[in-house]
């Protein structure tokens, strides 16, 4: 990194294990979350080389006019290939390969778009590729080096928050979503209309924790609910809004069936509402929006692969913000709270018996952990992070 501070990620230990075990790699993410930063610093842990080429760049393109020539000769390190998307014809070649010679990992691939939009190139890596996803930077890889407070107004993005000055980190993100939108959507296949896109960020980031209603999103933008759902999809796939979908369950109760949408990061959350700093945030409406979207992204980034994460509401006001289940029995319930001192609501404790959860948290931006009725705690965003992570272990 070139700020001056390097900020250890939590997804580095899977990784090592994963080279241990799989020919293919994939680590996706959106772009500038610090996927190649995370597998370069892989060299010094690792007993192999790393040879690093980025596939945006036509000079490392030509390297690949005949991939399997200059891929074997290679064959004993490890290959970082950088926004595959841009070569897809390379997974045929990379899965010849890969069944030629089946050490784990050879390969490290690179992409700012799902797995799901890189499937129908991708599925012939199948049982021998495994993805993980990088995230902007959380409170738990971050809290050595910003208090909360900068990672919530200015999000995870490594030059959004390790910028010099607020006023360079804004210029960031407004770049960032210009670009995004202009250059890395169409790239990736989505041939739309960049006006009826922007609003749609917009119209998502103003509805944010909202029960998503496609419809009033459709007359908004004068188009077709289809339309919005296409659009939702590929801001989904790269990285741009996360999808947080109902629980299901046999509670007699009519249940809100909808999903919620949140903007993946806080800090393109307070770009796109013209929100400047902290000052401004905690005055502002969409504080409570926004301090929702931060502890849901934040909580998907250390989520374990076999837990699952959820929201319930019923139409009779019984409400969880979080469900966490796995292998679909829910664990443990959370309800997110924009104070330090939060008191439990009726519906909160109603989903909580209902769904008969023995762990349940009221997630604040920095209260102390403390009971706060019988099997439900007070605690921090920080401390609720490191509870997620020490699951994993």
């Amino acid at each position: 990194m070139k700020f001056g501070v390097m900020i250890a990620r939590l997804n580095t230990p899977y990784l090592i294990e994963l080279l241990q075990e799989v020919p293919v790699i994939a680590v996706t993410g959106a772009r500038q979350t610090g996927k190649t930063t995370i597998v370069q610093n892989l060299e010094s842990k690792i007993d192999k080389e790393l040879r690093y080429l980025d596939l945006e760049f036509p000079e490392d393109q030509s390297k690949l006019q005949d991939p399997v020539l200059y891929l074997e000769q290679y064959s004993d390190q490890c290959i970082v290939l950088d926004e595959i998307h841009r070569m897809p014809e390379l997974f045929l070649v990379l899965r010849s390969l890969v069944d030629r010679n089946r050490k784990p990992g050879r390969f490290i691939i690179l992409g700012s778009a799902s797995p799901d939009l890189l499937r129908d190139s991708s599925e012939s890596l199948a049982g021998r590729i495994a993805y993980t996803r990088l995230y902007p930077f959380n409170l738990l890889e971050t809290a050595k080096h910003k208090n909360w407070k900068s990672l919530f107004i200015r999000g995870g993005f490594p030059e959004s928050l390790l910028a010099s000055t607020d006023k360079a980190s804004r210029r960031w993100r407004s770049n960032f979503i210009s670009t995004y939108l202009e250059r890395e959507l169409p790239a990736l296949g989505l041939d739309a209309n960049l006006q009826m896109l922007r609003k749609l960020l917009l119209l998502i980031a103003q509805a944010q924790g909202q029960v998503l209603n496609m419809q009033n999103f459709a007359t908004a933008l004068g188009t077709t609910a289809q339309t919005v759902s296409r659009y939702i999809g590929f801001l989904e796939k790269s990285y741009l809004v996360n999808r947080l979908e109902p629980y299901y369950s046999n509670l007699k109760k009519r249940l809100v069936k909808s999903p919620k949408l949140y903007i993946s990061d806080s800090g393109l959350f307070h770009s796109l509402l013209g929100i400047d700093d902290f000052d401004a945030l905690i005055n502002h409406p969409a504080v409570g929006p926004s301090w929702e979207g931060a502890v849901i992204n934040q909580t998907q980034s250390v989520l374990a692969d076999d837990y699952r994460l959820w929201f319930l509401r019923t139409h009779e006001g019984a409400e969880a913000d979080i469900i966490i289940t796995r292998e679909d029995r829910p664990i443990m319930c959370a309800e997110i709270k924009w104070t330090n001192a939060p008191k439990m609501s009726k519906g909160f404790r109603n989903v909580t018996e209902y769904l008969q959860t023995k762990t349940n948290y009221l997630i604040t931006p920095e209260a102390e952990t403390y009971p706060v009725a019988e099997g439900v705690w007070v605690t921090s965003l920080k401390e609720w992070l490191q509870i997620l992570h020490d699951m994993k272990l």
